[in-house]
C-alpha cells in the first residue's frame, strides 16, 4: 500500500517536523510536487504532498494566497523547507493553514526533497507490483476453476471470492448462475440490493450481464473475468450450433423416413435420445429475423442438457413424455422475456424412431393454431399428406393460391380471407356473411371471383379439398 502521510511524517532518515494544529489525515500519499510557483493549482490533480522553498512568497498575501490554491486543489499537505528562503514557516502562511485544516510540516536544510519524493516514489511502486502480482495471481485462479471441470459456475464462485459479494450472470434474460443462491429481481434478493452490472460480449444479440452485488470498488480482476466468461459463452455457442446441424441432419432423414428401424435407434442412441422411452418432441418457431439465433440460443433451466437441433428453421427438442407440455410452458415464457416473436408446439409422447417422426408430425401441425403454445391433435390423412416430402404440395398451393394473394395486394379485395372463413364454416355463405359482416350476395360474388382467377370451385368436393389443403400447406412455410 502506498505510504500514508502520518507514515511519511514519521520517517526518522527524514527529521520532518510538523508544525501547526491542523489534525494529520492517515491518507495515501500520490505523490510529491515541487513548485515555487505562486499559484499551483492548474498542475495538481490531488492527494499529493507540495513542496516549496517560498521562493516566491515574501509578503504575507502572498503566502497566504498560496496556502489557498494549494488546499482548492485537493493537496494532503503541504512541507516547507527553512533554511533559504525562509529561516521558519511565515507565520501567516502557517495561520492560513490552521484556518484551512492543511497540515504543514517544516523540510529541515540538510532533507533534500528528492528524499522525499524517493520515499513516495518506492511505496507507490510496491504498491503497484503488489497489484500486478494479486492480479496475476486471480487469473491463475480464475483460468484454472473456468478450465479445471468446475466450469463457469466454479469461476463465478471464485470471482465473488475475490470481491467479496455476490455475483450472477444471466444470458437471454435468464440467470445462468448465482452465487449466495440469490440474483438481480429474484424472491432470494435480500431487499432488492442494488446490483452493478457488468456487459458481457459474446459476438451474439443476447444480452448476456455480469451482475455484481453493491458495495462494489472497480477491480482490475473484472475485466479479466469478463473476458474468460465471454470465451467460454462464444464456445458454447459454437458447440450448440455444431451439435443441432448434426442432430438436425439426423432427425431429417428419421422423420422423412430415409433413416428407420435399428440402424435409426442406433444413431438416435449416440445422439443422447433414448427411443426405448416413450419421446415427446417440442418444436420452437420464431419470427423469420430471429430464426439464425436458434442455432446457439440455450435452454432455460434444467432443460440445458437436453438434446436439441434445428430442422426447418425450427428448434426441435426432445424430452421424456412427462415433460412435454411443462417444458413447452417453459420454453414459450422463456423465449418472450427474451424478446422473441415467438410459438411452441408439442407432439404426444411416443417410443422408438417411427414415434418420434409421428410427435414431430403433430408438433409442426399444432404450430398451425398460432397460440403461444399449442397442444397436439390427433394426425388426420390430410396432415400426414403435408408431411410428405414425396408430394409437391408447395408447387400446387403456390399455383391454386398465388393468383388470389396477387389480386388482395392489388385491390386489397380480401378474396384469401373470405376463402379462408368459406372453408373454416363449412360451405356456408350466410356463416361467412355474419362473421365478416357482409352481405351474402358480396360473399357469392367473391367467391366466383376465386373460381375465376383459380379454375377451382369452393362450392364443389373435389375442388374443396385442393383449396383447403392448399391453405393448409401455406399455414406450414
Amino acid at each position: 500500500m502506498a505510504i500514508t502521510l502520518s507514515a511519511l511524517l514519521a520517517t526518522p532518515a527524514l527529521k520532518l517536523q510538523r508544525v501547526g494544529t491542523s489534525a494529520v489525515a492517515d491518507i495515501p500519499v500520490q505523490w510529491v510536487a515541487v513548485t515555487e510557483l505562486e499559484d499551483p493549482k492548474p498542475f495538481l490533480s490531488g492527494g499529493e504532498v507540495v513542496l516549496t522553498t517560498g521562493l516566491r512568497q515574501k509578503s504575507a498575501t502572498s503566502q497566504r494566497n498560496f496556502v489557498r490554491h494549494v488546499q482548492a486543489s485537493g493537496a494532503l499537505a503541504i512541507g516547507f523547507a527553512t533554511g533559504l528562503s525562509h529561516e521558519k514557516v511565515p507565520a501567516a502562511f502557517l495561520d492560513q493553514a490552521d484556518e484551512l485544516g492543511l497540515p504543514v510540516f517544516r523540510v529541515p536544510y540538510e532533507t533534500p526533497f528528492i528524499a522525499i519524493g524517493k520515499i513516495v516514489a518506492d511505496s507507490l511502486s510496491a504498491e503497484h507490483y503488489a497489484r500486478l502480482e494479486n492480479l496475476l495471481k486471480g487469473h491463475q485462479v480464475l483460468a484454472a476453476a473456468l478450465l479445471g471441470g468446475g466450469g463457469l459456475p466454479q469461476l463465478l464462485r471464485e470471482l465473488a471470492a475475490m470481491l467479496r459479494t455476490d455475483v450472477a450472470l444471466s444470458q437471454y434474460g435468464t440467470v445462468l448462475f448465482a452465487t449466495g443462491g440469490s440474483a438481480p429481481g429474484s424472491p432470494a434478493d435480500e431487499q432488492d440490493r442494488a446490483w452493478h452490472r457488468v456487459p458481457v460480449a459474446t459476438g451474439l444479440k443476447d444480452r448476456c450481464t455480469l451482475a455484481i452485488a453493491e458495495p462494489y470498488q472497480r477491480d482490475a480482476i473484472t475485466d479479466y473475468a469478463q473476458s474468460l466468461i465471454s470465451v467460454e459463452l462464444s464456445n458454447q455457442a459454437r458447440r450448440r450450433a455444431s451439435e443441432r446441424a448434426v442432430v438436425g441432419q439426423l432427425l431429417q432423414d428419421v422423420v422423412r423416413g430415409t433413416l428407420t428401424g435399428s440402424d435409426a435407434a442406433a444413431r438416435l442412441g449416440s445422439a443422447g435420445i433414448d427411443t426405448a422411452r416413450r419421446q415427446c418432441v417440442v418444436l420452437a418457431d420464431v419470427a423469420t429475423g430471429q430464426r439464425r439465433a436458434l442455432r446457439t440460443l440455450p435452454l432455460p433451466g434444467t432443460y440445458d442438457d437436453a438434446v436439441t437441433a434445428v430442422l426447418d428453421d425450427r428448434l426441435v427438442i426432445a424430452v421424456p413424455e412427462s415433460d412435454g407440455e411443462s417444458f413447452s410452458q417453459a420454453l414459450s415464457t422463456y423465449l418472450h422475456g427474451a424478446g422473441f416473436t415467438a410459438k411452441v408446439g408439442f407432439g404426444g409422447g411416443y417410443a422408438q424412431p417411427s414415434g418420434l417422426r409421428w410427435s414431430y408430425f403433430e408438433a409442426r401441425e399444432s404450430l398451425t393454431r398460432g397460440q403461444a403454445v399449442n397442444q397436439p391433435d390427433r394426425l388426420s390423412l390430410t396432415s400426414l399428406l403435408m408431411a410428405s416430402e414425396d408430394v409437391p404440395l408447395a408447387d400446387l398451393a403456390a399455383e391454386a393460391l398465388d393468383p388470389v394473394v396477387a389480386f388482395d395486394e392489388r385491390h386489397g379485395a380480401e378474396l384469401m380471407l373470405t376463402l379462408e372463413k368459406y372453408l373454416a364454416h363449412n360451405g356456408s355463405v350466410a356463416a361467412v356473411a355474419d362473421v365478416l359482416q357482409l352481405h351474402r350476395n358480396t360473399v357469392r360474388y367473391r367467391l366466383q371471383q376465386i373460381v375465376d382467377l383459380t379454375g377451382y370451385d369452393p362450392g364443389v368436393t373435389a375442388d374443396r379439398v385442393h383449396l383447403y389443403l392448399a391453405l393448409n400447406v401455406r399455414g406450414l412455410r
